[in-house]
């Protein structure tokens, strides 16, 4: 996949670097990383990451799957939500406002919104300071 309209590299836009523990969770069979920087690691036996990418193709898959992913990044990790892009002619009920809704009440919160390929967007979640 090339860096798309924005020309910024996918790694780059999900802050990937080297000595995290990276996760996919749920991704579209076609769909990997990007000219990942050498050095990532794989989640912990526990399941725990430093950073994990969750592809939701429902406002109800979000509801069900985003607290057990909080838990698996806590304290200090951070979750990209993604989600089909309707600028690039998906139909989904999820929208950006749909995913704080639930992080709020996770106890996450937003620090960052881009597209991070051409068919997906994202909001990247952290846990809020009050809350680690």
């Amino acid at each position: 996949m090339s860096p798309g309209y924005s020309r910024t590299p996918q790694s780059r836009k999900l802050g990937l670097r080297a000595g995290q523990r990276v996760a996919l969770d749920d991704p579209p069979p076609e769909w990997g990383l990007t000219e990942p920087p050498d050095g990532l690691l794989a989640p912990g036996t526990d399941g725990g990451a430093d950073l994990i990418v969750a592809f939701f193709r429902t406002a109800a898959e979000i509801a069900e799957r985003l607290p057990a992913l909080a838990q698996r990044v806590f304290p200090a990790g951070a979750i990209w939500a993604a989600w089909p892009r309707r600028a690039a002619g998906h139909d989904s009920d999820i929208t950006d406002d749909v995913v704080r809704g639930f992080a709020i009440e996770q106890g996450l919160v937003d620090v960052k919104v881009a597209a991070i390929d051409d068919d997906w967007s994202g909001l990247r979640l952290v846990w809020r300071v009050s809350n680690r």
